[in-house]
Order: C-alpha cells, then sequence, then structure tokens
C-alpha cells in the first residue's frame, strides 16, 4: 500500500524538509531517520502519490555498475547500492531477481568497445565474463551475437514497490509526507526557510531537494544558479505479446554508443512479468510528456533555446534524426531490435507506457553523466541523478545524508523543541 498524506503531530517547524517524493528522495529520508532519529522531517511531493515520474517509469533493471567511468560517484555507488537494493527488497519482500544480463556485440566494429566495456567492469569490480556465441546461446537462446560480456549481478526490481515502502518506513519512524504539495517560492529567515507550496507554507532549519525532472527549476527557486538544465528526453518502448516472451530469458543489451549516456533499444524482461523493448531516445516537448501529443510551451521553449541543446542538436542532428525515425516508425523499431534478436516481428510488440529522463546539459553541448549536488548554506540540491540513480538510490540517499551531516556538524546546536 502506498503511504498517504500524514502529520505526524511533531509541530508544523521541520528539522530538514525534502522536496521530491522520488526514489531519490525517499531514499534520503530513510537514511536520515536512520541515522539522526531526532530530526524532525518533512517530505513534501508535488503529487498526489510517491515516485509519480522516474521511479514509475523505468524498466526496472538493477545495474551492475560495468559501464560506468572508474572512480566516479556513478560507478562506487552502482556497485554499493546494487547491494544494498537487494538487500533490502529480500529484508522488506519487495520483487527483485537478480538474473544477469549479456551486453551482445553483433558486428566485428563493436568488438573494441565491448572489450572497453568488460575492461571498466575489472576496474569497477563487477563480476562479468566475456562470452562466446556458444555460452550466449545457452543464456539466451534467441539472441545473436560474436562475443558478449556475461553480468550476473545484474536484475530487476519494482522501483516503485520501493518507493512506496521507503515512504511506510519513514512515516513509521514519524516522518511527515505532505502530497500535492509544489514548491513554489522559498524565502530565507535568520531562523530558517520558509516554503511555500500548493498545500500551505512549511518551515525548516534546512532544505534537501530531490526534484528529478524539474530539479534545475527547483534549484533557481531555493536561489542557486544551477549549474546544467534539465533537457527531458522521452524513451518509448514496446511490450513482447505473452507468445513471444521466450525470445527474451532476462536482459539483453547492445554494445552502447559512449558518445551518449542512452545504452541502446533492448530487451528487459519485467520483475511483475512480460518483456519490455525499448527505449529510444526523443526530445521530449514536455518535461512530463510520456505521450508523443504531450506539449508544454514553456518546456519546450526552454529547451529549443537552451545554448548547450542547439549545440547538441547541430553536432549530433543524424543520431537525432534516427531516434525520432524509430519513435515514427514502428519497422525501424523492430529493425533496431532485430539486430539483437532476429526472430522479433513487429507482430510480436504492443505499445508500452513510455518514459521521461531528467537529460542534464550543460551550456557547451554536453551531456552530463555524473551525480551532481550543489550546496549552500543550509540547503543541498541533487541536480543530476541519472541512471543507475534508482539502482544506487539507497548510497545515494546515504552520500546526501553524509554531506547533512556536515551542515549540522558546522551549525551551533540549536534547540529544536
Amino acid at each position: 500500500m502506498a503511504p498517504s498524506h500524514s502529520d505526524n503531530g511533531r509541530g508544523s517547524r521541520a528539522d530538514v524538509a525534502i522536496v521530491g517524493g522520488g526514489i531519490i528522495g525517499m531514499a534520503t529520508a530513510y537514511s536520515i531517520t536512520q541515522r539522526f532519529p531526532d530530526l524532525r522531517l518533512t517530505i513534501l511531493e508535488k503529487e498526489p502519490r510517491l515516485g509519480a515520474h522516474q521511479t514509475s517509469h523505468n524498466s526496472g533493471v538493477l545495474h551492475s555498475g560495468i559501464y560506468y567511468r572508474p572512480g566516479s560517484l556513478r560507478a562506487t555507488n552502482c556497485r554499493e547500492g546494487n547491494r544494498r537494493m537487494v538487500e533490502f527488497c529480500e529484508r522488506e519482500g519487495i520483487p527483485c531477481d537478480v538474473c544477469g544480463k549479456v551486453i551482445v556485440a553483433v558486428e566485428e566494429s563493436e568488438l573494441p568497445r565491448l572489450e572497453n566495456i568488460f575492461e571498466r567492469g575489472q576496474a569497477n569490480g563487477v563480476r562479468c565474463e566475456m562470452i562466446g556465441p556458444e555460452r550466449l546461446k545457452e543464456l539466451e537462446p534467441h539472441a545473436a551475437g560474436m562475443r558478449a560480456i556475461h553480468v550476473p549481478d545484474a536484475g530487476i526490481v519494482d522501483y516503485a514497490g520501493v518507493c512506496n515502502r521507503l515512504g511506510r518506513l519513514v512515516q513509521e519512524a514519524g516522518a511527515n509526507i505532505v502530497l500535492s504539495a509544489k514548491l513554489t517560492a522559498l524565502e530565507r529567515r535568520p531562523n530558517g526557510l520558509v516554503l511555500r507550496t500548493t498545500a500551505g507554507e512549511f518551515e525548516s532549519e534546512r532544505l534537501i531537494t530531490c526534484a528529478g525532472l524539474h530539479a534545475d527549476r527547483v534549484t533557481a527557486t531555493t536561489g542557486q544558479e544551477p549549474a546544467a538544465q534539465i533537457v527531458p528526453f522521452r524513451g518509448e518502448y514496446f511490450r513482447l505479446r505473452p507468445e513471444a516472451e521466450h525470445l527474451c530469458r532476462n536482459l539483453i543489451y547492445p554494445v552502447p554508443d559512449p558518445r551518449f549516456p542512452f545504452l541502446g533499444v533492448h530487451f528487459t524482461r519485467v520483475v511483475t512479468g512480460g518483456v519490455e523493448c525499448g527505449p529510444n531516445a526523443v526530445l521530449a516537448f514536455s518535461r512530463e510528456g510520456y505521450k508523443k501529443t504531450s506539449f508544454n510551451p514553456r518546456d519546450l521553449a526552454g529547451s529549443l533555446t537552451h545554448t548547450g541543446f542547439l549545440k547538441l542538436a547541430a553536432k549530433y542532428w543524424r543520431t537525432g534524426l534516427g531516434e525520432i525515425h524509430r519513435s515514427m516508425s514502428k519497422a525501424a523499431f523492430v529493425k533496431a531490435l532485430g539486430r539483437l534478436i532476429p526472430e522479433i516481428r513487429a507482430d510480436h510488440l504492443d505499445p508500452a507506457p513510455a518514459g521521461v529522463r531528467a537529460q542534464a546539459l550543460g551550456t557547451n553541448g554536453e551531456l552530463l553523466d555524473e551525480f551532481v549536488i550543489q550546496e549552500s548554506d543550509r540547503i543541498i540540491n541533487v541536480l543530476n541523478a541519472p541512471s543507475p540513480a534508482a539502482t544506487a538510490s539507497l548510497n545515494i540517499g546515504r552520500l546526501i545524508t553524509d554531506k547533512l551531516a556536515l551542515q549540522l556538524d558546522s551549525t551551533p546546536a540549536q534547540s529544536t523543541s
């Protein structure tokens, strides 16, 4: 059962407020209640339920950390986050299956990139094995490939279920969750912060924002200059019909293009049942644009006038046209999927719900692929939390709590009564 609006009866003023009730916000709230059980905590979520956006609009993959630059926050947090997520799901009875994945090279030109990924996996301490076509056929009988990497510690998880369970746990720990509470303004006062929301005003000593698709705007609302702008990319999926589900046992991925943070269209068994195929990556005309017809003038204008996006589009317009073509043509989408599973046909596929990725983009056109956390007096803003943020969420929550602890240690003790 999802958590509901609550009032913990501990007063209207919080020691810490969190804006954003997705999996990062709730993991942070959970970490705070575990480490600082006496702090008064309020979570403000603009939607009528937790995890309404990226948390519940992804493929549910539990990543291993094989792709990421060694030593990066993504690599270190993903490995530890994977372990903690599996332990959490087992303890709380949330669907989770560490089923493994294969990353498949179907052309000789992809072999150097595959080798590079394998070397990264080894540098990151990820269990992985380079395999030939015979072993690939044992793992995924219908997959095509010259060589592949088998990653046994990848899996699938119900992240929406994780988010809701975290909500229940923080409520039981005394936290206050307020739904339908969109942050509209912030006022600094000598003794703290006043958060104006669509559900009223809330006072807090400190603020942490985990606003996902709106992270840059919320960061600006808190008075910080965001280091990047969020540009939304819609990822569209199909779902295999039941008679075709046997074509994919677990997870089948292509060798990704290292120029982009997207992993390419792939096959993913879903922990709640079925197999999804996708996603592509097309510019969304709304930050919450889950449908092709979704349109928000402010969001689209923000993307199209952003210097970084214009530079990115000018450099990679051919790639962008290919993504748009796959969005408009089911046949083109099937062709891309057919590189991995040649038997796939258009009549095997039904449309599935899309997701929207909050892609942070710098002014020079670079796609930010690292976690970005901005701090100022009393405020911590999570500006960018790209994939594998869901996998790493429990560890990211701990990382943010560490930053909060440093702020608390540098502030003279004050009464919270």
